[in-house]
């Protein structure tokens, strides 16, 4: 039977138990102070974790780990493990040369440990359980203590059941800034992942491999992903991060950039070149930078097909082309509201709407001011404007006269 898994709406408010983010969750974030020697990371639909300053001059930061209920887009929550209470947990932001201090409560019911992706610090620091620490036990606090001798985009995630932990949720960015670095007017970090969740159930399977059905901007899929705003002539950086399984080709419409730095340190400018997509694989971060230059709406989106899209079945028969005016009537007696789907496509299913599982997305949920938007999952817009006063949501783009593709009478 031609089974499509798509669309329930329903609105969870469930204030204090259910991490649900605002669509642009800028304003959120943590900035202890506006007189910075860099430009703060902004973590679209995420947060910037607040830090302390002890006598001798370590940054203090706290990490609960535990389980919780995330988001994911309105009408899906999934049971979550997080960092702070959300996934990805809250960017840590440094300086390098800053001594940190870092104290992390275990609040699952299965040890764990954290590990420092990509920062180079004493091997006991590491953070791989059983190897270079003791797991880190239900109810116990571990305190991870080291010098940040680089600058650049690192991670944080679990190195205990890593399967299951990374899987449901537990990692974050570490940002450490260089007082040399590149100014720029706006910084974003972008986790890319991906999950497996029924549709009609609330836990991702961390046992999957290959057959993800819901992709995700830091934890969150389109239309729930918040945009990237910036005023026009802004240089904008974009911080990607992957601890998931598949590798993700980052593609901008409407600019070019170059990619500046990795996890292993800069990109020196002679090996840097422009380009427009950029793969981001498992177990590495990608920083790209460029200058807005084009005022619009334009897609900032995976290019694998099937990620910027959500909850779908992939083993649906192949029916393009297919007249199933036959055999609809006769489903229709068995199946109450049955639809035959895909003979012209998936396209029909962003306009029908048609009711599916609950807690599960259609495939292509979005509304843009010209219509239904053909697109879901890992997907996002980066909206550059002109005269902007803020950063606020700037709403649609006004596009000049003259300026957006319509329909012509050929025989005019």
């Amino acid at each position: 039977m031609f089974r499509i898994k798509v669309f329930f709406i329903t609105v969870f408010v469930l204030s204090g138990f259910i991490n649900i983010p605002p669509a642009h969750a800028e304003k959120n974030q943590v900035i202890q102070n506006q007189n910075l020697p860099y430009t703060p990371v902004i973590t679209p639909n995420g947060s910037t974790m607040p830090w302390t300053l002890e006598k001798d001059g370590a940054k203090v930061f706290h990490i609960t780990v535990g389980q919780c209920k995330h988001e994911v887009a309105p009408g899906m929550v999934i049971n979550a493990w997080c960092y702070n209470g959300q996934t990805p947990g809250p960017t840590i932001e440094v300086v390098e040369g800053d001594l940190l201090r870092i104290y992390v409560k275990n609040e699952l019911k299965e040890g764990t440990a954290v590990h420092w992706h990509g920062v180079f610090l004493p091997n006991g620091m590491d953070g791989v359980s059983g190897l270079t620490q003791k797991p880190i036990e239900p109810g116990q606090t571990f305190k991870y203590e080291f010098r940040m001798t680089q600058h650049g985009t690192f991670m944080y995630h679990s190195h205990g059941d890593e399967m299951v932990q990374m899987g449901l949720g537990t990692m974050g960015f570490l940002v450490s800034h260089s007082p040399s670095e590149p100014k720029v007017d706006r910084d974003f970090a972008i986790f890319l992942n991906e999950w497996y969740v029924e549709p009609g159930t609330k836990t991702p399977n961390p046992s999957i491999m290959t057959d993800f059905n819901i992709f995700t901007f830091n934890s969150r899929a389109y239309p729930g992903t918040a945009p990237l705003v910036v005023k026009t002539g802004d240089r904008v950086r974009i911080r990607f991060g992957n601890v998931g399984q598949e590798s993700h080709p980052i593609h901008l419409h409407g600019h070019a950039f170059k990619m500046v730095a990795t996890d292993g340190g800069d990109v020196p400018q002679s090996a840097q070149f422009p380009e427009t997509t950029e793969v981001t694989f498992p177990g590495q971060t990608r920083t790209i930078e460029f200058v807005a230059n084009a005022p619009g709406d334009w897609p900032l989106h995976c290019h694998r097909r099937h990620h910027p899209m959500n909850a779908m079945g992939h083993d649906a028969a192949n029916v393009l082309g297919v007249n199933q005016d036959d055999v609809k009537d006769k489903v229709r007696d068995l199946v109450p509201g049955y639809m035959a789907m895909g003979e012209n496509g998936m396209d029909e299913m962003n306009y029908m709407r048609m009711k599916g599982p609950e807690n599960t997305l259609p495939m292509m949920g979005g509304q843009g001011q010209f219509g239904p938007t053909g697109m879901g999952g890992m997907f996002t817009v980066l909206m550059v404007r002109d005269n902007l006063k803020d950063y606020d949501h700037p709403g649609d783009y006004p596009h000049p006269k003259g300026t957006v593709a319509d329909v012509v009478d050929e025989e005019k």
